[in-house]
């Protein structure tokens, strides 16, 4: 960039080891509040929970929805956690097959816990914060760190790093030549820098991506970095929402709009012995019945109407992915029979996954529907069951029809 647009005489470029102020920073909200978290009006204590605090997240245009349930259909003895579940959202929320609910995580307070107490932040956890400029030049209504915060809000580090900070993220490079500047350990600065070389992009990748090793982890293993809570927001990513394929026909019952999701529960063992667990469906899994979630609802992609019932389609979703196709098939069922029409031949689903018994989803509406004259025509696959005359869901069992209605 340099080279084809060069500076003004007089003007050189940031050294890389310069660090960039951020243009908003914490500080104490309390004007009376000293280094300790010391304050008159104190926030609220800190109460010891297995879960993440139920209260809504603010979240721009969202639904506050109601867990109607939360069931694992997969058995205990498979080794993927498999959830159905039902959300309620007040009033009416129409939407068509191919759309997408997005969930807003939280982190766990043994997490937050660990991470205060890694950066020695415990006499401030708890003590109110608000977000300052950190120079005259800053803009007083410029965007702040985290989305959805206004500028006359308070909030607490541990509500940041419970509700918006994502801890357990992959960091980047970006985030290792940041946590050089917050040591004393020149062993440690030397390694974290390593990190931030181009010709060291493998060992970075060894370090981070492969082992899925999270931001807290690295935290804990540089011992010696202490960030400045006060520019926290800098270095941690905000928490981003997870998008759901909507498992579930529109359909409302008594003035509100019931969704249902099909999601995976993602737990698994890296390659270095340790357990990972992703930060959306962990939150979803300690979901129980009755407890509230804030939820946006956005459109889809599949670009189906009412006006092409009339005309078969054909879907493939294997595993998981059949959450779509269940929504297109209760949704085109539910079209015709407002429209007063008889299908002139076959939708045709396609389903594959590892084991019949373990994780054909919705292997008892698939039955009842086509064994009730519903116009659908399901064909499976099973690729970790072994081929059998005595085995009626086996790889065998995926025989396609010679020609296709059309």
């Amino acid at each position: 960039m340099l080279e084809q647009n060069p500076l003004p005489p007089g003007i050189d470029p940031i050294p890389d080891d310069v660090l960039l102020e951020p243009k908003w920073i914490l500080d104490f909200a309390d004007s009376t509040t000293t280094q300790n978290g010391s304050s008159a009006h104190k926030g609220e204590l800190h109460t010891k929970s297995e879960l993440p605090p139920p209260d809504l997240l603010p979240i721009l245009d969202s639904h506050p929805s109601t867990i109607i349930s939360n069931k694992r259909i997969t058995p205990e003895s498979h080794w993927q956690d498999v959830r159905h579940l039902t959300f309620s959202l007040p009033g009416s929320h129409p939407y068509t097959p191919g759309a997408t609910l997005t969930l807003y995580p939280k982190n766990f307070p043994s997490d937050v816990d660990e991470f205060i107490t890694t950066q020695n932040w415990t006499s401030v956890a708890d003590t109110p914060l608000h977000f300052v400029p950190s120079s005259p030049n800053t803009s007083p209504t410029s965007s702040l760190p985290i989305r959805n915060f206004q500028h006359t809000n308070t909030i607490t580090l541990r509500q940041l790093l419970t509700n918006h900070l994502d801890i357990l993220s992959i960091p980047r490079r970006s985030f290792f030549a940041q946590l050089a500047h917050y040591t004393n350990d020149e062993f440690h600065r030397e390694r974290l820098l390593e990190f931030t070389d181009p010709q060291y992009i493998d060992e970075r990748y060894d370090y981070t991506t492969r082992p899925r090793r999270s931001i807290l982890e690295v935290l804990q293993e540089f011992e010696s970095v202490k960030i400045p809570w006060q520019k926290i927001c800098s270095l941690i990513p905000s928490m981003r929402g997870r998008q759901f394929s909507i498992a579930s026909a529109c359909v409302e019952k008594d003035g509100n709009t019931e969704i249902e999701l099909l999601i995976a529960i993602v737990k698994y063992k890296t390659v270095i012995k340790r357990i990972r667990q992703g930060v959306c469906t962990r939150y979803i899994a300690s979901l129980a019945p009755g407890s509230q979630i804030s939820v946006t609802l956005q459109a889809g992609g599949l670009n189906v109407t009412q006006k092409e019932t009339n005309r078969p389609v054909v879907m493939i979703g294997p595993g998981t992915g059949v959450a779509p196709m269940r929504s297109l098939v209760y949704q085109r069922i539910q079209w015709r029979k407002q429209l007063g029409l008889t299908a002139p031949s076959k939708d045709l689903l396609f389903f594959g996954c590892r084991n019949a018994d373990a994780d054909y989803f919705f292997k008892d509406e698939w039955s009842t529907l086509t064994s009730s004259g519903a116009p659908l025509e399901v064909f499976t696959a099973f690729s970790r069951d072994q081929v059998s005359s005595n085995n009626p869901y086996s790889a065998s069992s995926l025989s396609l029809p010679t020609r296709f209605p059309c």
